[in-house]
């Protein structure tokens, strides 16, 4: 019985001496090993969670910066947006078609205010005048804003009322003789026809023209931007037929 109780005793203390050595040499590692990992998990989880929140924000500034710009670009759709966007990458061709319609518009316009009811229009001189807001009156008006903006960059008073002064000491003979030129020309008159047209029409319609034009002028010199000028200008052609 003694000799039992000393071998289970003896069992006992080596099951607790190698237990005691199982701890002192596996235990830190295994503990140094487990705060290993905590770590590694720990700068994982920092890892993946930064990005995320960084991203985050990226995303929503980006959503909302293509809704602005879907909202600011929306605001120039459609024909206005198309008009202006062709107007800038092709100002002299828009330009000219624009005038060329207009004009066409206003000699249609005035041959229905003229016209008897039971008369014809006139669909060739219509064609004629379209040919010349096209050929040449589009082409020199986007000239003449233009060299004016260059010349005389201000909008204030006395640089717009200097423009007017141009405008109908310079453009404004220019362009009516030009036109009863070429009017006249087309219709079959000769040199001296033409001549005499001028004689007897051109400074009747420069002084009926001095009552008219010098306010679309001022208008169109103080408040509309130099590249709608031509379009604003143009327009004045309906209103005065």
């Amino acid at each position: 019985m003694g000799s039992k109780s000393n071998l289970i005793r003896d069992i006992t203390k080596r099951c607790l001496e190698h237990l005691g050595g199982y701890g002192s040499t596996e235990a830190p590692f295994l503990s140094n090993q487990h705060q290993q990992w905590r770590s590694y998990a720990a700068h994982s989880f920092h890892r993946l969670s930064k990005p995320r929140a960084s991203k985050f924000p990226n995303l929503l500034s980006s959503t909302f910066s293509s809704h602005s710009f879907s909202s600011s670009t929306s605001k120039t759709t459609g024909f206005v947006g198309w008009y202006l966007g062709v107007l800038e990458s092709r100002p002299l061709l828009t330009k000219s078609i624009s005038s060329s319609l207009i004009y066409a518009a206003a000699d249609f316009t005035s041959q229905l205010i003229t016209s008897p009811a039971s008369g014809s229009l006139d669909s060739i001189r219509t064609l004629r005048m379209a040919a010349y807001g096209l050929l040449i009156l589009g082409p020199s008006q986007h000239l003449w804003f233009n060299s004016m903006s260059e010349i005389l960059p201000k909008r204030d008073l006395l640089t717009t009322l200097k423009k007017i002064f141009m405008g109908q000491a310079i453009y404004g003979p220019c362009i009516t003789t030009c036109f009863f030129s070429y009017n006249a020309g087309l219709q079959g008159e000769s040199g001296g026809e033409i001549v005499a047209r001028l004689k007897r029409d051109l400074l009747p319609t420069l002084i009926n023209g001095a009552m008219f034009w010098p306010v679309c002028d001022f208008v169109t010199f103080k408040f509309v931007p130099v590249h709608l000028q031509v379009c604003s200008s143009s327009t004045s052609f309906v209103e005065s037929s």
